[in-house]
């Protein structure tokens, strides 16, 4: 059975779990501590320490670089879900950098602003002292007071995505490929906490969202 390897609020965890429910295969969830990568360290034998990692058998799969997707592509492969058509290659490219840069910029940031309810009380210390050394001491504050601000340019950032839904039911054509879940993961990564919605005047963009969330290969197949 194939594991995911995840911390549950990543979205880039979050894009590889709506992949595998959208399969229909059966997986496994394994979470673990944002605090302690040594599960990670010694599947992929001292090789690599961040998350999602997947399992499948004796296969182990990481990403390689920052814009790598190997975990989806080798999803896409061994599932048979037609994620990355030949046609599709090099918009696909362009939209998840933007997807993983100026949404998720915005998205990650608004999120952590209430990490202390995702983050056991165990482990707050270990999260707080990784993000404060990342970005800055003090960010989580910095980020709460620019809160408005953030919405706002995450508002912005999703215009393109609006217009492209204006005639199709996903982003390029008629099925959802990789970048539907691309950004559906960085959109679940805003909604964790419960604090949010998608913004009021994306309507198209709602209404996709509903579609990917209930989103099934086989459906689509049929």
């Amino acid at each position: 059975m194939i594991e995911l390897i995840q911390f549950p609020w990543s979205p880039f965890c979050l894009v590889q779990r709506r992949i595998l429910e959208f399969a229909g295969a059966p997986f496994k969830i394994v979470n673990v501590s944002s605090g302690d990568r040594s599960l990670v360290w010694k599947v992929t034998r001292q090789r690599y320490y961040q998350v999602p990692v997947l399992k499948d058998g004796k296969t182990v799969v990481f990403e390689t670089d920052e814009d790598s997707q190997v975990i989806a592509k080798y999803l896409d492969n061994r599932l048979q879900l037609g994620l990355f058509p030949a046609e599709w290659a090099g918009v696909q490219r362009i939209l998840w950098r933007y997807i993983e840069s100026e949404v998720q910029d915005c998205t990650f940031k608004l999120n952590d602003i209430y990490w202390q309810e995702n983050v056991p009380q165990s482990e707050r210390l270990t999260y707080l002292r990784h993000k404060e050394r990342k970005f800055g001491r003090g960010c989580f504050e910095q980020w709460r007071a620019q809160q408005d601000q953030m919405l706002e340019a995450l508002a912005k950032s999703l215009i393109p995505f609006e217009q492209m839904l204006a005639d199709k039911n996903f982003l390029l054509d008629a099925r959802p490929r990789f970048v539907d879940f691309d950004l559906f993961g960085m959109l679940a990564n805003l909604l964790y906490s419960g604090h949010y919605e998608l913004p009021a005047a994306h309507t198209q963009l709602k209404l996709w969202h509903t579609r990917m969330a209930k989103a099934k290969h086989l459906k689509i197949n049929a």
